[in-house]
């Protein structure tokens, strides 16, 4: 079972994404858009690994506190165009506690250091090339309220993400 840790977002978020996704569109990127159910920050990737359950007891046994979060800027990485995120001084710490949870339980994870983004299309191109183009950039804020044990499945028409857990109030 290939898992991952990530943020969900509030419908507001989503919207202004697909809002960003639309202005690619319209101005002519090509490429692989990420669904609206698909949208999500990634802060772990796991891969195939078959203790779902030893996985959410490591996400809850690392303290979370509610905290903001705002889009911010948008970028590359090749073919790859994402939406960023504002500097979050909190998240980063919060990643790097549960990064480390997630190693003292040996429980493996891909060790990239982590860069915030929401990817919004893959394989993209833009006139030919992966260049971005001159359209604004996503804007829009939310609260996160709670971090998601994340199954990724490939479906007939692309992957297929399915909550399987998530951290409970504090």
């Amino acid at each position: 079972m290939r898992l991952f840790i990530s943020i969900q977002f509030t419908d507001p978020m989503i919207d202004a994404l697909e809002a960003f996704q639309s202005r690619l569109k319209a101005s002519g990127v090509e490429g692989y858009y990420a669904a609206r159910e698909n949208l999500h920050l990634t802060l772990a990737f796991i891969g195939d690994y078959g203790a779902p359950d030893a996985v959410m007891d490591v996400i809850e046994s690392v303290p979370f506190e509610p905290m903001p979060m705002k889009l911010y800027g948008m970028g590359n990485f090749g073919d790859l165009y994402w939406a960023g995120i504002e500097q979050n001084t909190e998240l980063n710490h919060y990643v790097k506690r549960l990064r480390r949870a997630l190693a003292e339980h040996q429980i493996p994870y891909d060790r990239k250091r982590f860069y915030p983004h929401i990817t919004v299309v893959r394989k993209a191109t833009y006139h030919g090339k992966t260049i971005l183009p001159e359209v604004e950039p996503p804007q829009g804020e939310m609260v996160i309220e709670h971090i998601s044990l994340m199954r990724s499945e490939r479906g007939k028409h692309g992957m297929i993400y399915t909550e399987i857990g998530v951290t409970s109030e504090r």
